[in-house]
């Protein structure tokens, strides 16, 4: 964020954070702000200066610093680029589904629709607010594809409502449960079915 060349307070880039890379990558918290801002300043990549504005407490202002903008952009340009990774939690619970009933799937479901919606219409308005910027235009179509994102998001949630009434009816196929009340797959099917989808797909790794 300092690197479109502006002075900013901690407060004011955990604030920018909010309203543009944590539809995309992470939103980091106060604390680890002004860390690693400590961290850049002791590197020479940014400055600092306090800023009085007749109040009794001032702020404290950072700025990048020519050899800041050429460490970013070596970054940017050079650095290998780490495959997105998925950590999703609400898959994680309906991936446990036989533990769950349907219904508090569902719900959960619910839940998680109302969020990506929810964040579908803030990416849309902070990309309107982008598009006021001619300097953020990069910012601004990558808003734009988080504005796609969520809403994908939101209609594979919709669809994965109406698949658990199948999933639960293939499951209630099954006759022979345990003691905890819910099917146990044959002892060893994941090493079988993990054997036989490689040799029937060499080229997938």
């Amino acid at each position: 964020m300092l690197a479109f060349d502006e002075e900013l307070s901690g407060y004011e880039l955990k604030k920018w954070a909010d309203w543009s890379i944590k539809f995309f990558y992470w939103s980091p918290s106060f604390s680890q702000v002004y860390t690693e801002l400590k961290k850049l300043e002791k590197h020479g990549f940014v400055t600092s200066r306090v800023q009085h504005d007749n109040g009794v407490r001032g702020r404290r202002l950072y700025k990048i610093t020519e050899a800041g903008t050429a460490a970013v952009g070596r970054w940017s340009n050079e650095a290998p680029i780490d495959p997105p990774i998925l950590k999703h939690g609400v898959m994680l619970r309906i991936w446990l589904g036989h533990l769950n009933k349907p219904e508090r799937l569902k719900e959960i479901l619910r839940e998680h629709i109302e969020y990506v919606s929810k964040m579908e219409r803030r990416a849309a308005a902070d990309a309107s607010g982008a598009d006021k910027e001619p300097a953020w235009a990069y910012s601004q179509i990558v808003l734009r594809w988080a504005e796609r994102y969520y809403a994908a998001e939101r209609d594979l949630a919709e669809q994965l409502i109406a698949d658990i009434d199948k999933a639960d009816a293939v499951l209630a196929q099954v006759k022979d449960g345990d003691d905890a009340g819910f099917p146990k797959p044959t002892p060893g099917a994941w090493r079988q079915v993990e054997v036989e989808t490689e040799s029937e797909n060499p080229d997938l790794e």
